[in-house]
């Protein structure tokens, strides 16, 4: 991890580094469908961040609000990559409240966690054809 704010780390490469994804390819996916704001604006997935940045994440239903603190262009193990950002009480709140909404609405579905019985599947197509 790297302290010096004239250190350069594209966006892209900064968020699979903080593991907010999987690969490279994800994040520059997410950067070009508009999921990611750099200092309230739509960035590229080359816009080089720095120290200090601001950085809004849509993720999996999920928003984050986040203040670069390191850059880095290597991925490293979990505890590394939380030091690279930090995350506000307050958005951390509303992400909590967002998941157990979406907990909710899950647990309200009809046939649980499991694919529908044989009988349940029946009784859907019913219902879809009106009768």
């Amino acid at each position: 991890m790297s302290e010096s704010a004239n250190d350069k780390v594209r966006l892209d490469k900064w968020l699979w580094a903080a593991r907010f994804y999987k690969t490279r390819g994800l994040a520059q996916d997410a950067i070009e469908a508009g999921h990611v704001r750099l200092n309230g604006e739509r960035p590229k997935p080359a816009r080089t961040v720095k120290v200090g940045d601001r950085l809004e994440l849509r993720l999996n239903q999920l928003e984050y609000h986040l203040e670069v603190r390191g850059l880095s262009e290597k991925r490293g193990p979990a505890p590394v990559a939380r030091e690279l950002y930090f995350e506000s009480e307050d958005s951390m709140a509303r992400r909590e409240a967002r998941q157990l909404e979406l907990k909710a609405e899950y647990a309200s579905f009809p046939h649980g966690e499991s694919r529908p019985t044989k009988k349940a599947r029946r009784q859907l197509t019913r219902f879809r054809e009106g009768g």
